[in-house]
């Protein structure tokens, strides 16, 4: 008997789908697998979804879609550019942390790098980059703007965070203090002083604590 899973059809689908893909990798899972694990038939797998394909780029847009869709509020907190990087990095960071059996390692890996269908993901990690690039803009010192150029700093940005991914595939868990430590490596490879980054993390934490507690007043009315 397969496990029961929790959730709608379609999420429980992507719920087997990570942890196949993750446990034996994407080539070597197919659809029947994934649709018996579900305890569905593999015709019914594809109402859901058109292909193997379409579930992977869905989960690995699950990856960096929310950091991406969070960026215009965490840009309504504050008009510090600084600031507003480094909750982004931090958002992104535990996106990545959060992510089931860390499906953020998937688009690593060799059997899904010639994968068509993922064009999803690619634009969203693309776009990821470019907001990067902008909000790191004006933070970032004129050597290191200079040496690398706001295309390549946005991709060593994305990068950065994704440290998360490695981390978490050697075994560690991805605590609040390795959270900041990692968003805020965001801000040292911007260039920005030691003194600014322990003032920025600050900042940060202290808007986090009044948005969560507007949001809890919010639910209460």
């Amino acid at each position: 008997m397969p496990e029961r899973l929790a959730g709608t059809p379609r999420e429980q689908i992507l719920d087997a789908a990570a942890r196949l893909f993750s446990s034996k990798g994407y080539a070597a899972t197919s659809t029947r697998e994934i649709a018996e694990a579900v305890g569905i038939r593999q015709a019914s797998l594809y109402y859901h979804f058109a292909g193997k394909g379409e579930i992977l780029s869905e989960l690995l847009c699950q990856s960096v879609r929310p950091t991406v869709d969070s960026v215009a509020r965490l840009e309504s907190l504050t008009d510090d550019p600084g600031v507003v990087l480094y909750l982004v990095a931090l958002t992104d960071v535990r996106t990545l942390a959060m992510a089931p059996y860390n499906i953020g390692l998937l688009h690593l890996a060799p059997d899904v790098a010639q994968v068509e269908g993922c064009d999803g993901f690619t634009a969203a990690r693309d776009e990821l980059a470019v907001i990067y690039a902008r909000l790191a803009g004006p933070v970032t010192s004129p050597d290191v703007l200079g040496s690398l150029g706001p295309a390549r700093l946005g991709e060593k940005l994305v990068h950065t965070v994704e440290e998360v991914i490695g981390r978490r595939n050697t075994g560690r868990r991805i605590d609040v203090d390795e959270a900041v430590w990692i968003a805020s490596s965001c801000l040292r490879l911007c260039g920005v002083d030691s003194v600014r980054v322990e003032l920025v993390v600050k900042t940060a934490a202290t808007l986090l604590d009044q948005a969560d507690a507007g949001a809890d007043l919010a639910g209460r009315q």
